[in-house]
């Protein structure tokens, strides 16, 4: 990408939209687009249409998404399959009508078989059966790709994908039903902590492996991908290490100062046994994360402080 290239940031207020604005920056980029949802509903073809025609951007992070944990997914699986696959095919489809030299679509692990071998290359997605809890998201976003690579056979495009793993960092979402599993143990463990409670409950039985990767290094890599990437086949982004829910729980809690005792309710549900994503494909690109788990969790938690900070008034 020239420096000086027009470059649209989708979702740019979003814990990943955010991490790529600030890395661009960083690296020098000078233009940067962006729009607010009030400014362009990107479930509205006509806008979509409309400001691509008007801005022209030269390249395109496509980092907007309805996104949630287990409960949001599962209360919403029509909202989130149809919100996703409507604003992914809009601007997509606009990029390629106006000439976009370059595209990155964002999607998620989740797109990867229940039981896909582990760890996950990225060409066992859809060789078998998706998880029920997420699935409805896991097509949208399987269709979001898909839609990139037959653009690019059809027609020639330069539209590449990028499938992270579990993400937090900045700017995450807090939310105490809606947000994911990390971010909403800061906040639970945080309140417990303030609260004087004894113990707290954690969803399902702790038993699932799971990798986190801090969204600044996911940033990171999503620039390193537009200027040396090009290919149908998407990239993992992960750290190439697991732990279980229960140890994350144990770090989470210990970097927040809570010292009661951790309970888990195993009628609740678990998710995908393990999803553990094979990232050969970038190491061999010349790309590694930088960020430890411990690390990102403390400063993770340090912008949940600021969040409630602001959110208190």
């Amino acid at each position: 990408m020239e420096k000086s290239g027009r470059i649209y940031v989708a979702g740019h207020r979003g814990m990943v939209g955010s991490a790529i604005v600030r890395e661009l920056k960083r690296q020098g980029y000078e233009h940067i687009i962006t729009r607010t949802h009030r400014d362009l509903d990107l479930c509205r073809q006509d806008a979509v249409e409309r400001f691509f025609e008007e801005e022209k951007p030269e390249y395109v992070f496509l980092a907007a998404a309805k996104v949630g944990g287990i409960a949001a997914n599962q209360s919403a699986l029509a909202d989130f399959m149809y919100e996703n696959i409507i604003l992914e095919m809009n601007v997509i489809h606009s990029a390629w009508k106006n000439g976009c030299k370059k595209l990155e679509f964002l999607g998620s692990s989740c797109i990867y078989p229940r039981l896909a071998p582990q760890p996950m290359r990225e060409v066992c997605l859809l060789t078998s059966e998706l998880e029920k809890t997420n699935e409805a998201y896991a097509l949208a976003k399987i269709s979001g790709l898909k839609y990139c690579e037959f653009l690019n056979k059809q027609y020639g495009t330069d539209f590449i994908s990028v499938m992270p793993t579990n993400l937090y960092g900045p700017n995450d979402n807090y939310h105490p039903t809606n947000s994911h599993v990390l971010p909403a143990m800061i906040r639970r463990f945080h309140e417990a902590k303030l609260n004087g409670l004894q113990s707290v409950t954690c969803w399902g039985d702790g038993s699932p492996l799971r990798e986190f990767l801090y969204v600044d290094d996911l940033a990171n890599l999503c620039v390193f991908l537009m200027n040396h990437y090009s290919g149908n086949e998407t990239v993992n982004a992960g750290t190439g290490k697991e732990l279980t829910i229960k140890e994350l729980a144990v770090s989470v809690a210990k970097v927040v100062g809570y010292k009661g005792e951790i309970l888990w309710d195993a009628t609740k549900p678990n998710g995908t046994p393990r999803k553990l994503l094979d990232v050969s494909k970038a190491s061999s690109l010349g790309w590694t994360y930088r960020t430890e788990l411990l690390d990102g969790i403390r400063l993770s938690y340090e912008d949940f402080l600021k969040h409630l900070a602001y959110i208190q008034g």
